[in-house]
Formats: C-alpha cells, structure tokens, sequence
C-alpha cells in the first residue's frame, strides 16, 4: 500500500481515538511507539466523546484536519453509519462496525482491523491455531462483530449473550463457518477449547453468569479487555484454562490501522512488551 493518506497537516498528521470511557486507551502510547520505530511525523490523541455525540466529535475531528481516527467502545456501529464508504473487509464481514476510520478529503472511509488483531495475537503472540477448535465468543455487542469472521477454520463458533436476539442476529452474519449457534449465557453446558469474552463487563469488574463448565482442559480463556485482571479471567484461571488479556489484540490491530493510515507496518513485539511493563 502506498502512503496516499499521509499528507501532512501542518508539519504534523494528527489521530486520536475516540471513546467513553478513553482515559485508560494505552493507543496513544501505542501509536507514539510505532511512530519513533518507523520515522513517522505524526501525533495521536485520547478524544473523550459524549454518549449523543459521536458522530459530532468525528466531524469535529475531520473538519479539523485530523488524517484519521481509531474507534473504541461504545462506538464501533455509529462509526460504521457515519462512514462515506467501506473497506472490503469491512463489507464482506458483514458486522456493521468499524474501529478505524480514514479520512480522504473530507470523506470518511472506514475499516476494521480488530478481527487481524485478535487473530494474529492468538496464533502468531500465544501460538493457539484456531483451526479445527470450538470456539464460544461471550457477548454480541460491537467487538464481537468486528472478530467474528477473523475466525474462519474452526470447527464451531458458539455465541452467547444474555438474551438471544443480538447473538441471533450475529449468527446470521456468518457465512464461511458451517456450525455456528446462538446461545444465552445460563444455556452453556459444554465444554470449550477457545473462549472468548467480547463483553465490556471487566470495565466493571462484573462477573459473567457463566458455568465453570465451558473451559475445556487446556483451553484458552481470552478476554479482549487488557490491563487488569477481570472477573471472567480469574474464573478461568481458577478452572485450569491458559488465560490472556487483550493487549496484544490492541497493539497488532493498532499495527493494522497505522499500516492504513502510513503505508508502513511496524514491528509489536517490543511495544507489547513496552506496553505489558507499564502495567
């Protein structure tokens, strides 16, 4: 990919990431790192939205100047309506949501590179091959959207939520995986080799109504949430299962996102490593 979007603004291309919460994103720290690695002139921001002012603050943000923005939670679908055109990614997932948003001239593209993070974190950082695994992802909000057709090659993907609907809608999404079922969360009853948990429920250190069941022998238990130990991982941990936070989801699909926006895609081991030693 050439570097077409990285015009200077200034002297400087501004990004930022826009969220609620956001003052706990570790994405400036991220992108400052992947920045200095490749030479990169660019600056990035926390940008705290209101609840009823997303696409407001991304207008904002575009009349501004800004090169682009990472979306994190609750915004992930209000990015996605608020985008002038899609990536095929983001098109043939068919998820409705959008993480990173690119601006050309005023208009809005958008993509999502959460299911290339977490993918590339499971089977390249945590060397745990998807293929042929039956997998539970636990929710059905935005982030389990952006993933779910990351996870092509395995044998089954069950979605739970805590009421059908959503985890309904999601499993109608899928295309390429054959076994796929919705569930609610009092409904688990078998037992799991990949798990998951694409809830924002470790934002609250609330516990999910799950059975200590689901964690198979020698599973991986993957919450998506980074920087502390949240209930649902305590759970597995107490249960036998291989656990990992988020963080190297965040920083490989930062990795992507800065590879669209700057044409060069930096190395993520020492920043996760740079990263994980903050904590």
């Amino acid at each position: 990919m050439t570097d077409k979007y990285a015009k200077p603004f200034n002297g400087l291309d501004r990004y930022a990431v826009v969220g609620n919460p956001i003052a706990h994103s570790k994405s400036p720290l991220i992108h400052e790192a992947f920045a200095k690695q490749t030479n990169q002139d660019i600056s990035y921001e926390r940008i705290l939205a209101p609840l009823d002012g997303f696409e407001a603050t991304v207008r904002g943000l575009i009349a501004k100047g800004y090169k682009g923005a990472n979306v994190t939670v609750p915004f992930k679908f209000e990015a996605y309506k608020i985008c002038d055109s899609l990536t095929t990614r983001v098109v043939s997932s068919g998820s409705g949501a959008v993480n990173t948003l690119i601006n050309i001239d005023g208009k809005i593209l958008g993509d999502n590179t959460d299911g290339v993070g977490l993918r590339s974190d499971i089977e390249q950082n945590l060397k745990f091959p998807i293929a042929d695994k039956n997998i539970l992802i636990l929710g059905a909000g935005g982030a389990a959207h952006g993933v779910l057709n990351s996870l092509v090659g395995a044998k089954s993907i069950t979605i739970a939520n805590r009421t059908s609907e959503k985890a309904l809608q999601l499993v109608m999404s899928i295309s390429d995986i054959n076994d796929v079922r919705a569930k609610m969360f009092d409904e688990l009853d078998v037992p799991y080799d990949l798990i998951i948990n694409a809830t924002s429920t470790g934002l609250t250190d609330t516990a999910l109504p799950i059975s200590n069941i689901i964690f198979a022998q020698g599973c991986l238990a993957y919450d998506m949430m980074y920087g502390r130990e949240t209930p649902f991982m305590r759970q597995a941990r107490e249960n036998g299962a291989q656990v990992a936070d988020g963080l190297g989801m965040l920083v490989e699909q930062a990795a992507e996102a800065f590879y669209i926006w700057r044409g060069v895609r930096p190395e993520t081991q020492s920043v996760i490593q740079q990263i994980r030693s903050l904590a």
